[in-house]
């Protein structure tokens, strides 16, 4: 068993020993102090139970001197002068049920205790064995003792260096003669600050206790009222204004009136403007909504990386439709059970597409090639449609993207148009246009990213052709010849791309932003070695989901020699608040691990069909 919230998993060399205060819980004032022990060890194991969510402790015990073992100091640094302790803690128990199974132990444990004494008197020659001595097994461990007069401090320069320290990590000691409690503790690995707030709460639960014992102990609160307000609210007060009512390909249209003619999008030899690229998907879109297209109407696209592909995915949503990426590269089967679900009545394609998806899955979908030399639509309008006469709101959806299904059946996430708006808000790039790389394909959510951060600030999308895209070392040469400033690549990706970037040594000048997700972040010395040969390059690690495009981020110091091991995810983006809950539903204390629940403006309406 080990504490969640550890500043390092390993130990150090030399632990860094300490002693808290001793502390009197005023919530067993009313108690006889030979009762207070019995309280103090059955509310701390079920605090254990409580932020380490087990409920089979076994913890490292060390009881009271009884006076017997006066003149047996050679048994002190056996390892069996500290035994082990087991306690099946059953949260929906009440206190008093805990406190009888506990109370049991300890009769069980008072039995034993003169077990190491009585060996080692039998057996003399075991005092030499080196492996029996000063070994503690139990991470965490608990000690009885008759003295409380040892002042806190350093562990290794006071009296209490004498306590039989019956955890590695962390010893909680009872004083049998007053019911009070200390903590030794190893600081390199468990903060000062963090012992004080175990402090407060088990304080705060052996409260709850008093006020009521017949509730189950997982209904205790164990948080002070100021750590449940830090928790709950001050760390949730992420409301910031966005222009909430807005669709997301409003955002393109608005840089459309201010740089027509600057650079939106790169393939090739082909380069479109902002209002080139906005009259063609216009043209389409028109024809979308004479073909029927409805808010929230599912529309398939599924083409290869090329301009098409991002006329189709602006004109769906210009129309009022939800786009559904299909990529072509994934299997039939894979791609049958997405339009099976969905059900779209409209389909994207080029000749790859068509080929992917399949005679069977294109029997019931109305089809449009989009690489046609000469389309139906291209004598449509190229004029904005007007969102008013559509219907269309940013409560609408602007997509249906499939998770992987590697926790069950694939579900679409219906994201809104409101939803992926906000996750714009905070503006990365400072409103500072950058050539920005298409590398994700559109069936993954960071694509909606890369198309619209690039394109609010007035930036060019530059796409890269997929034999490219898959061979690192071409991509390499790409990203300085197209002079990339914006990359977004998952973890895996990043840490090849800078392994690839080590052994040929390419310089990319222009880079400026790196955005990575999708995978615990690690700072490998490659990566390292990449951002400090590029100081000019910022690493920002975002966190987010299917459900919601972004949930946190955080940019890293320029410095890479500053970055710890794993960094943090970060905090909260705007508008988003952030829980950390047991299983009860409850908020688990600060620095410890529950599970992710998530509100706020960039949440996704729901699952398709579901």
């Amino acid at each position: 068993m080990q504490l969640p919230f550890l500043s390092s998993s390993a130990a150090a060399a030399s632990p860094g020993w300490q002693s808290s205060s001793w502390f009197n819980p005023s919530a067993l004032a009313k108690l006889f102090p030979l009762d207070r022990t019995e309280y103090l060890v059955t509310a701390f194991l079920i605090y254990l139970a409580r932020i380490t969510g087990e409920a089979e402790l076994q913890l490292g015990w060390t009881p009271a001197s009884d006076g017997s073992q006066a003149g047996c100091k050679a048994v002190d640094p056996l390892i069996a002068s500290v035994v082990p302790m087991e306690a099946i803690i059953d949260l929906a128990h009440d206190f008093e049920e805990i406190r009888k199974t506990v109370a049991i132990e300890f009769a069980q444990l008072r039995e034993h205790a003169s077990f190491a004494r009585d060996l080692t008197a039998r057996f003399p020659s075991l005092r030499a064995v080196g492996a029996l001595r000063s070994c503690q097994p139990w991470p965490i461990g608990i000690t009885i003792t008759a003295d409380s007069r040892s002042a806190a401090g350093d562990l290794s320069s006071n009296a209490s260096s004498e306590i039989v320290l019956s955890g590695d990590l962390l010893t909680f000691e009872v004083c049998a003669l007053d019911g009070s409690f200390r903590w030794h503790f190893d600081a390199s690995r468990l903060a000062p600050e963090q012992i004080d707030r175990m402090t407060q709460q088990l304080q705060t639960l052996l409260r709850g206790v008093t006020a009521d014992a017949g509730q189950s102990v997982r209904e205790l609160d164990i948080l002070p009222a100021d750590e449940r307000g830090h928790l709950l609210e001050e760390l949730n007060r992420t409301a910031a204004a966005y222009p909430s009512e807005r669709c997301i390909h409003e955002l393109f249209e608005q840089q459309v009136r201010r740089t027509p003619d600057a650079i939106a999008l790169v393939h090739e030899d082909e380069h479109l403007s902002y209002g080139e690229l906005n009259a063609r998907a216009n043209r389409l879109a028109h024809h979308l909504i004479a073909l029927g297209v409805k808010p929230d109407q599912p529309v398939a696209i599924c083409l290869q990386r090329s301009p098409a592909m991002v006329v189709g995915v602006l004109a769906i949503l210009k129309a009022g439709g939800a786009y559904l990426p299909l990529d072509p590269a994934y299997p039939s089967a894979r791609l049958r059970q997405i339009v099976d679900d969905a059900e779209p009545q409209l389909l994207l394609c080029d000749a790859a597409g068509r080929s992917a998806l399949g005679a069977d899955a294109l029997a019931d979908v109305s089809v449009f090639d989009l690489d046609r030399a000469a389309p139906a639509w291209a004598e449509r309008s190229p004029s904005d449609p007007e969102l008013r006469t559509l219907g269309l709101t940013s409560r609408h959806l602007a997509y249906i993207i499939y998770t992987s299904g590697s926790t069950g059946t694939p579900k679409g996430v219906e994201m809104s148009h409101g939803s992926l708006v906000n996750s714009l808000a905070p503006p990365p790039g400072n409103g500072v246009r950058k050539r920005t790389l298409q590398f994700a394909t559109l069936n993954f959510d960071v694509s909606s990213q890369e198309l619209f951060i690039c394109w609010k600030d007035g930036g060019a999308l530059v796409l890269v052709r997929e034999e490219t895209r898959r061979n690192f070392s071409d991509l390499l040469e790409f990203v300085k010849r197209e002079a990339i400033e914006r990359l977004f690549l998952p973890f895996v990706a990043l840490n090849h791309f800078a392994e690839v970037w080590g052994a040929q040594q390419v310089l990319l000048p222009s880079l400026s932003e790196i955005y990575t997700a999708g995978e615990r972040l690690q700072a490998t010395p490659l990566l390292r070695a990449f951002f400090e040969a590029h100081p000019k390059a910022r690493l920002i690690n975002q966190y987010g989901s299917t459900e919601i495009n972004v949930i946190a981020e955080h940019r890293l110091a320029a410095d890479p020699s500053c970055w710890p091991e794993l960094p943090p995810i970060g905090r909260p983006i705007a508008n988003t608040r952030v829980y950390l809950l047991d299983g009860d539903g409850a908020p688990v204390p600060f620095g410890a691990v529950g599970e992710l629940y998530i509100g706020g403006a960039g949440v996704a309406r729901g699952y398709l069909n579901r």
